[in-house]
């Protein structure tokens, strides 16, 4: 074990490193780990696949994490993007920076990078018509697992505030570790156009890599 963090209002959060790998763990759940990363990828390339070119795109990226969304996002937009980074737990940064800088590169000194240390759902709250895009990946899918207060993300005003938040035509991209149809459902309901799309977990040059699936779902806004 590396180092031990808590998420506001939540759990124990702990760095292990094994074989050069590493793990981030909350309590006995592997929330993520850097020979597991195929769908937070996805998360971001897939998203920009369905959007298309948009001038001056503006994305929200709810989580850090391990960063491997961030790096995706930043591979596929152009210059004139602006990223916007909302991560609750100030150690998850020290991590990037510290120990697993390696995989960090220098993503989080990218200009069109912005770190908020905030909860990301006030930025969804506050905004109106600010973002083309907005990824969630706080927790294992559509719950409150890292915090209970996550579960507004996920409920019918927490959606609502996400269709405020972004632009018209604009993206609300959630990851999950498994199919929830009542989430779907809710997010029909709410007004977006949902596609449903299960991802490899894994990289493709990874044994079993085909055999894990996440799942990525993605909401438009009219």
């Amino acid at each position: 074990m590396i180092d031990v963090a808590y998420v506001p209002n939540g759990d124990r959060l702990r760095l292990v490193r094994s074989e050069g790998e590493f793990v981030i763990l909350l309590d006995r759940h592997e929330l993520m780990s850097t020979d597991l990363y195929a769908s937070e990828e996805a998360l971001a390339t897939m998203t920009c696949d369905r959007l298309g070119l948009r001038p001056d795109p503006q994305w929200l990226i709810g989580g850090y994490g391990m960063g491997f969304t961030l790096r995706a996002a930043l591979a596929v937009l152009d210059d004139a993007a602006e990223v916007t980074v909302a991560e609750i737990v100030p150690q998850i940064i020290d991590w990037a920076l510290g120990p697993m800088r390696v995989y960090t590169g220098e993503c989080l000194d990218d200009p069109r990078v912005q770190l908020v240390q905030d909860d990301v759902a006030i930025l969804i709250d506050s905004a109106r018509g600010a973002y083309d895009a907005v990824l969630l990946d706080v927790d294992n899918g559509p719950e409150g697992l890292t915090r209970r207060i996550n579960d507004w993300l996920y409920s019918r005003e927490g959606l609502d505030a996400a269709m405020r938040a972004l632009r018209p035509g604009g993206m609300l991209a959630i990851w999950s570790a498994t199919p929830d149809a009542a989430f779907a459902a809710l997010l029909a309901e709410a007004g977006f156009t949902v596609e449903v799309v299960p991802v490899e977990a894994m990289t493709g040059d990874t044994v079993g890599g085909d055999d894990l699936e996440h799942v990525i779902l993605f909401a438009r806004k009219p």
